[in-house]
Protein backbone atom coordinates (compact mmCIF):
# COMPACT_ATOMS: atom_id res chain seq x y z
CA UNK A 1 0.00 0.00 0.00
CA UNK A 2 1.57 3.78 -1.15
CA UNK A 3 1.31 6.09 1.81
CA UNK A 4 3.08 8.49 0.65
CA UNK A 5 -0.09 10.95 0.82
CA UNK A 6 -0.37 9.92 4.31
CA UNK A 7 2.56 10.75 5.14
CA UNK A 8 2.25 14.04 3.74
CA UNK A 9 -1.16 14.83 5.33
CA UNK A 10 0.40 14.26 8.79
CA UNK A 11 3.44 16.64 7.79
CA UNK A 12 1.23 19.48 6.73
CA UNK A 13 -2.10 18.52 9.14
CA UNK A 14 -0.78 16.75 11.68
CA UNK A 15 -3.37 13.88 10.88
CA UNK A 16 -4.18 11.36 8.27
CA UNK A 17 -7.09 8.47 8.04
CA UNK A 18 -6.42 5.44 6.45
CA UNK A 19 -9.75 4.09 4.86
CA UNK A 20 -10.59 0.78 5.24
CA UNK A 21 -7.38 -0.97 6.37
CA UNK A 22 -8.26 -3.05 9.09
CA UNK A 23 -10.71 -6.50 7.93
CA UNK A 24 -14.47 -6.20 9.07
CA UNK A 25 -13.61 -9.97 10.70
CA UNK A 26 -11.20 -9.25 12.62
CA UNK A 27 -12.82 -6.20 13.66
CA UNK A 28 -15.76 -7.38 14.64
CA UNK A 29 -13.29 -9.65 17.03
CA UNK A 30 -12.07 -7.40 18.29
CA UNK A 31 -15.44 -5.54 19.07
CA UNK A 32 -16.77 -8.88 21.02
CA UNK A 33 -13.61 -9.04 23.27
CA UNK A 34 -14.46 -5.45 24.28
CA UNK A 35 -17.82 -6.29 25.08
CA UNK A 36 -16.53 -9.48 27.00
CA UNK A 37 -13.77 -7.67 28.78
CA UNK A 38 -15.87 -4.78 29.88
CA UNK A 39 -18.27 -7.02 31.45
CA UNK A 40 -15.95 -9.04 33.50
CA UNK A 41 -13.89 -6.38 34.35
CA UNK A 42 -16.72 -4.67 35.29
CA UNK A 43 -16.19 -1.92 33.36
CA UNK A 44 -18.21 1.13 34.01
CA UNK A 45 -17.60 5.09 32.77
CA UNK A 46 -14.82 7.08 34.70
CA UNK A 47 -17.35 10.06 35.12
CA UNK A 48 -14.66 13.18 35.26
CA UNK A 49 -14.41 15.62 32.79
CA UNK A 50 -11.60 14.30 30.63
CA UNK A 51 -12.36 10.69 30.00
CA UNK A 52 -16.44 11.25 29.58
CA UNK A 53 -19.88 10.63 31.47
CA UNK A 54 -20.34 7.95 29.27
CA UNK A 55 -17.90 6.60 27.64
CA UNK A 56 -16.50 3.27 28.79
CA UNK A 57 -12.48 2.70 28.82
CA UNK A 58 -10.96 -0.56 29.18
CA UNK A 59 -6.65 -0.02 29.55
CA UNK A 60 -3.51 -2.16 29.50
CA UNK A 61 -5.06 -4.31 26.92
CA UNK A 62 -2.36 -6.19 25.88
CA UNK A 63 -2.50 -7.76 29.31
CA UNK A 64 -5.80 -8.91 28.23
CA UNK A 65 -5.73 -11.86 25.50
CA UNK A 66 -3.62 -13.04 22.65
CA UNK A 67 -5.87 -11.03 20.26
CA UNK A 68 -4.46 -7.34 21.26
CA UNK A 69 -0.24 -8.73 19.96
CA UNK A 70 -1.72 -7.95 17.00
CA UNK A 71 -2.74 -4.17 17.07
CA UNK A 72 0.99 -2.47 18.06
CA UNK A 73 2.32 -4.09 14.67
CA UNK A 74 0.24 -3.42 12.10
CA UNK A 75 2.75 -3.17 9.43
CA UNK A 76 0.92 0.38 7.87
CA UNK A 77 0.04 2.09 10.96
CA UNK A 78 3.67 1.74 12.23
CA UNK A 79 4.96 3.06 9.57
CA UNK A 80 3.31 5.79 9.28
CA UNK A 81 4.22 6.79 13.15
CA UNK A 82 7.77 5.57 12.36
CA UNK A 83 7.51 8.39 10.23
CA UNK A 84 6.91 11.16 12.79
CA UNK A 85 8.49 9.73 15.44
CA UNK A 86 11.07 7.36 14.03
CA UNK A 87 12.12 3.55 14.29
CA UNK A 88 12.44 2.20 17.83
CA UNK A 89 9.35 3.89 19.01
CA UNK A 90 7.01 2.36 21.80
CA UNK A 91 3.93 1.15 22.79
CA UNK A 92 2.93 3.84 24.84
CA UNK A 93 -0.38 2.75 25.83
CA UNK A 94 -3.46 0.17 24.17
CA UNK A 95 -7.05 0.37 25.25
CA UNK A 96 -10.50 0.26 24.31
CA UNK A 97 -13.63 3.52 23.95
CA UNK A 98 -16.59 3.02 23.51
CA UNK A 99 -18.26 6.12 23.51
CA UNK A 100 -22.24 5.84 24.22
CA UNK A 101 -25.11 8.27 23.39
CA UNK A 102 -25.54 11.09 25.91
CA UNK A 103 -21.64 11.55 25.73
CA UNK A 104 -20.44 15.38 25.74
CA UNK A 105 -17.67 16.94 23.67
CA UNK A 106 -14.65 16.49 25.15
CA UNK A 107 -11.98 18.87 25.87
CA UNK A 108 -9.88 19.75 23.11
CA UNK A 109 -6.41 18.63 23.73
CA UNK A 110 -2.69 17.63 22.71
CA UNK A 111 -1.41 14.23 23.84
CA UNK A 112 1.76 15.66 24.59
CA UNK A 113 1.26 18.83 26.74
CA UNK A 114 2.08 16.79 29.98
CA UNK A 115 5.38 16.88 28.36
CA UNK A 116 7.26 20.63 29.58
CA UNK A 117 8.82 20.85 26.45
CA UNK A 118 8.47 24.61 24.32
CA UNK A 119 6.40 24.03 20.93
CA UNK A 120 6.82 23.10 18.35
CA UNK A 121 8.77 20.71 18.99
CA UNK A 122 10.49 17.32 17.24
CA UNK A 123 7.91 14.70 17.77
CA UNK A 124 7.74 12.59 20.99
CA UNK A 125 3.83 11.03 20.77
CA UNK A 126 2.38 9.62 17.62
CA UNK A 127 -1.29 8.20 18.63
CA UNK A 128 -3.75 6.33 16.47
CA UNK A 129 -7.32 5.44 16.59
CA UNK A 130 -8.65 2.08 15.14
CA UNK A 131 -12.49 2.77 14.02
CA UNK A 132 -14.67 -0.48 15.51
CA UNK A 133 -17.77 0.89 14.03
CA UNK A 134 -18.10 3.77 11.64
CA UNK A 135 -17.57 7.11 13.52
CA UNK A 136 -19.14 9.81 12.24
CA UNK A 137 -19.70 13.22 13.42
CA UNK A 138 -23.44 12.24 15.17
CA UNK A 139 -21.96 9.53 16.90
CA UNK A 140 -19.24 11.54 18.28
CA UNK A 141 -16.51 10.68 16.14
CA UNK A 142 -12.57 12.31 17.34
CA UNK A 143 -12.67 15.82 16.60
CA UNK A 144 -9.20 17.23 15.01
CA UNK A 145 -7.70 20.83 14.68
CA UNK A 146 -5.61 20.77 11.26
CA UNK A 147 -2.15 22.09 11.62
CA UNK A 148 -2.50 22.71 15.29
CA UNK A 149 0.91 20.47 15.48
CA UNK A 150 3.09 23.45 14.06
CA UNK A 151 1.80 26.14 16.74
CA UNK A 152 3.66 28.31 18.50
CA UNK A 153 3.21 27.19 22.56
CA UNK A 154 -0.29 27.38 22.42
CA UNK A 155 -2.19 28.05 25.81
CA UNK A 156 -3.90 24.50 26.38
CA UNK A 157 -6.06 25.90 29.64
CA UNK A 158 -7.29 29.09 28.27
CA UNK A 159 -10.40 30.08 25.98
CA UNK A 160 -11.22 27.29 23.43
CA UNK A 161 -14.37 28.54 21.75
CA UNK A 162 -12.70 30.23 18.98
CA UNK A 163 -10.73 27.10 18.05
CA UNK A 164 -12.58 25.36 15.45
CA UNK A 165 -12.49 21.43 15.27
CA UNK A 166 -13.63 18.90 12.38
CA UNK A 167 -14.92 15.34 13.03
CA UNK A 168 -12.86 12.85 11.13
CA UNK A 169 -15.57 11.09 9.63
CA UNK A 170 -14.62 7.40 8.60
CA UNK A 171 -15.95 4.10 8.25
CA UNK A 172 -15.44 1.05 10.77
CA UNK A 173 -12.27 -0.65 9.73
CA UNK A 174 -10.53 2.63 8.89
CA UNK A 175 -7.54 4.59 11.38
CA UNK A 176 -7.03 7.61 11.90
CA UNK A 177 -3.01 8.82 12.85
CA UNK A 178 -1.94 11.88 14.62
CA UNK A 179 0.81 13.76 15.52
CA UNK A 180 1.25 14.12 19.20
CA UNK A 181 0.98 17.85 19.16
CA UNK A 182 -2.46 17.92 16.68
CA UNK A 183 -5.53 18.88 18.97
CA UNK A 184 -8.29 16.74 19.35
CA UNK A 185 -10.73 15.29 21.70
CA UNK A 186 -14.08 12.68 21.34
CA UNK A 187 -17.21 14.35 19.83
CA UNK A 188 -20.84 14.47 21.00
CA UNK A 189 -22.69 11.72 20.79
CA UNK A 190 -26.24 13.02 19.70
CA UNK A 191 -27.30 9.53 18.59
CA UNK A 192 -30.31 7.43 20.43
CA UNK A 193 -28.50 4.55 20.03
CA UNK A 194 -25.03 4.07 18.35
CA UNK A 195 -21.91 2.90 20.35
CA UNK A 196 -19.16 4.83 18.96
CA UNK A 197 -16.35 2.05 19.43
CA UNK A 198 -12.55 2.48 19.15
CA UNK A 199 -9.27 1.24 20.13
CA UNK A 200 -6.63 3.77 21.03
CA UNK A 201 -3.25 2.28 19.78
CA UNK A 202 -0.54 5.11 21.51
CA UNK A 203 3.11 5.29 21.13
CA UNK A 204 5.95 7.21 21.96
CA UNK A 205 9.42 8.01 20.85
CA UNK A 206 11.81 5.63 22.23
CA UNK A 207 13.36 8.38 24.43
CA UNK A 208 10.07 9.35 26.00
CA UNK A 209 8.55 7.28 28.98
CA UNK A 210 5.48 5.49 28.09
CA UNK A 211 1.96 6.14 29.34
CA UNK A 212 1.13 2.77 30.60
CA UNK A 213 4.12 0.94 32.50
CA UNK A 214 4.08 -2.09 30.27
CA UNK A 215 6.83 -4.03 32.05
CA UNK A 216 4.31 -3.67 35.24
CA UNK A 217 1.00 -3.87 33.65
CA UNK A 218 1.61 -6.83 31.90
CA UNK A 219 2.68 -9.89 33.46
CA UNK A 220 5.54 -12.14 32.72
CA UNK A 221 3.68 -14.90 31.67
CA UNK A 222 2.30 -13.05 28.95
CA UNK A 223 5.14 -11.01 28.01
CA UNK A 224 6.94 -14.52 26.94
CA UNK A 225 4.69 -14.94 24.18
CA UNK A 226 4.98 -11.95 22.52
CA UNK A 227 6.89 -11.78 19.56
CA UNK A 228 10.52 -10.07 19.68
CA UNK A 229 9.04 -7.62 17.70
CA UNK A 230 6.66 -6.57 20.26
CA UNK A 231 8.79 -7.17 23.31
CA UNK A 232 10.78 -4.09 21.50
CA UNK A 233 7.82 -1.95 21.29
CA UNK A 234 6.59 -2.41 24.35
CA UNK A 235 10.46 -1.36 26.11
CA UNK A 236 12.10 -4.88 26.53
CA UNK A 237 14.53 -3.80 23.72
CA UNK A 238 17.34 -0.86 23.86
CA UNK A 239 16.78 1.95 22.08
CA UNK A 240 19.80 3.11 19.88
CA UNK A 241 21.25 0.45 21.89
CA UNK A 242 22.18 2.15 24.76
CA UNK A 243 18.73 3.00 26.43
CA UNK A 244 17.45 0.73 28.60
CA UNK A 245 20.25 -1.63 28.76
CA UNK A 246 20.74 -4.24 31.71
CA UNK A 247 25.00 -4.56 31.38
CA UNK A 248 24.93 -3.46 28.11
CA UNK A 249 22.02 -6.31 27.44
CA UNK A 250 18.64 -5.53 26.78
CA UNK A 251 16.17 -6.35 29.15
CA UNK A 252 14.13 -9.02 26.32
CA UNK A 253 17.84 -10.68 25.76
CA UNK A 254 18.11 -11.35 29.47
CA UNK A 255 14.53 -12.92 29.98
CA UNK A 256 13.69 -14.40 26.80
CA UNK A 257 16.91 -14.63 24.69
CA UNK A 258 15.93 -12.32 21.99
CA UNK A 259 18.82 -11.53 19.44
CA UNK A 260 19.40 -8.19 20.03
CA UNK A 261 21.58 -5.52 18.03
CA UNK A 262 24.53 -3.39 19.86
CA UNK A 263 24.67 -0.43 17.30
CA UNK A 264 26.28 1.77 20.02
CA UNK A 265 27.79 -0.77 22.07
CA UNK A 266 30.30 -1.06 18.72
CA UNK A 267 31.60 2.15 19.50
CA UNK A 268 33.76 3.08 22.73
CA UNK A 269 31.87 5.05 24.95
CA UNK A 270 33.31 8.60 25.78
CA UNK A 271 33.37 9.15 29.35
CA UNK A 272 32.53 12.85 31.28
CA UNK A 273 35.64 14.52 31.77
Amino acid sequence: MDLSQNHQQLQDNGYTIVENLIDLNFVDELVDEIKKLEIRLQRTPDNNRFEGNQTTRTYNLLAHGEIWQHIPVQPQVLELIEGVIGEQCLVSSLASISLAPGETAQVIHADDQVQPLAKPHVATVCNSMWALTDFTEENGATRVVPGSHLWQNPDYFGDQSDIESIPAEMPKGSVLVWHGSTWHGGGANTTDDQIRIGVAMNYCAGFIRQQENQHLGIPPEIVATFSPQLRQLCGFGMYRGLTGNIEKHSPAYLLYGDEEETQLWDYDPIEPK
